[in-house]
């Protein structure tokens, strides 16, 4: 019975544990129910009477000292274990992809800034409006195609229309009607009109419109102004020209192009080889919308312009197809400075 104490013991002592699997094969060889302590509990009994109650000590030591360096080894394994999993918190984080605003939003605030500069404040209004902020009190005779149901998304029809608003031109109808000359506004938001869905064409798109009233407005002012913009927006090589158009709301109008910034007015794809291309509408006041709104028409005359703000962002972005600013795809919404 001693020699097998002894030998047990020098067993225990030099048994090497270094990770999980081994301390495992430390139990089960000695601490386990078929281990080399249950065998030396069972060779207690063919000790003598007078010398199994210093075996049985014998064995009962060597049994805690074989459960002491089980649990010394455990606890040190699961120590080391919780050092790998340790989180230094002080540590620089991963890195995470940061987000981009939406090329619109990007030239919408851009456009804004640039007439916040001198003087304009920004107007909104609903964007569900009815005929006479939307048509009548723009000079829209009755008969004017733009109320047919080609071109408007009618909500109510009959002696109340409501219709989605095809310009924001209603906004300056209500800054108009609410407020005392002089005037200097714009007014951005989401407009919508009943067309086919192109790559150059949509049933929702977005505009600012500008609008300027005081004593002694003239066509030289509304030049100016487009042309501080257009100098602001493309650089201050750019150039405009004005060509005359026709809108029910102003008199005269004028279509405003811009030179291009990509050929430099040479001539390329993108401007057709003309050198222009197209920004805006524009023009002065009709006086009868004045006049609609309660302003005198005799004392105070104004200018108003209307710009697309996809199709400024397609001539600084160079994009081509209108859908693809509605349709969330990330590879395309990435491209685009401006984190958030």
């Amino acid at each position: 019975m001693k020699l097998e104490l002894e030998k047990v013991v020098s067993e225990i002592e030099q048994f090497v544990i270094a990770n999980p699997v081994e301390l495992e094969a430390f139990r089960i060889r000695f601490l386990g129910s078929k281990g080399l302590l249950k065998e030396l509990y069972g060779l207690l009994k063919e000790v003598p009477n007078e010398e199994k109650r210093e075996a049985g000590q014998q064995v009962n030591n060597l049994r805690t000292k074989a459960e002491a360096k089980h649990a010394h080894f455990k606890e040190q394994l699961e120590s080391d274990v919780q050092t790998d999993d340790y989180i230094d918190l002080s540590r620089p984080s991963e890195p995470l992809s940061i987000g981009a605003r939406h090329p619109l939003s990007l030239v919408r605030s851009e456009i804004i800034e640039i007439f916040n500069r001198i003087g304009y404040i920004i107007s909104e209004g609903p964007e569900i409006e009815d005929d006479w902020h939307n048509f009548s009190a723009l000079n829209f005779p009755p008969e004017h195609p733009a109320r047919d149901m080609q071109d408007t998304f009618f909500i109510e029809k009959g002696e109340e229309e409501m219709a989605l608003r095809t310009h924001t031109s209603s906004v300056q109808v209500r800054v108009m009607e609410n407020a005392t000359p002089p005037i200097r506004t714009i007014s951005p938001g989401r407009v919508y009109r009943n067309e086919a869905i192109s790559a150059r064409a949509h049933c929702f798109f977005h505009q600012v419109e500008g609008l300027y009233i005081d004593k002694d407005v003239s066509f030289a002012d509304l030049k100016q102004t487009l042309l501080y913009f257009a100098k602001e927006m493309f650089g201050e090589k750019a150039k405009i020209r004005m060509r005359p158009s026709y809108f029910p709301f102003t008199e005269p109008s004028a279509e405003v192009d811009v030179s291009c910034s990509i050929c430099g007015g040479e001539g390329c794809n993108v401007c057709k080889h003309t050198g222009w291309l197209e920004i805006l509408g524009c023009g002065m006041v009709d006086p009868n919308v004045l006049e609609a709104c309660g302003i005198d028409s005799k004392i105070y005359s104004g200018f108003a312009f209307g710009m697309g703000i996809e199709r400024i962002t397609q001539l600084k972005y160079r994009v081509n197809d209108l859908r693809l600013y509605s349709e969330n795809d990330i590879r395309f919404l990435k491209q685009f400075t401006g984190g958030i």
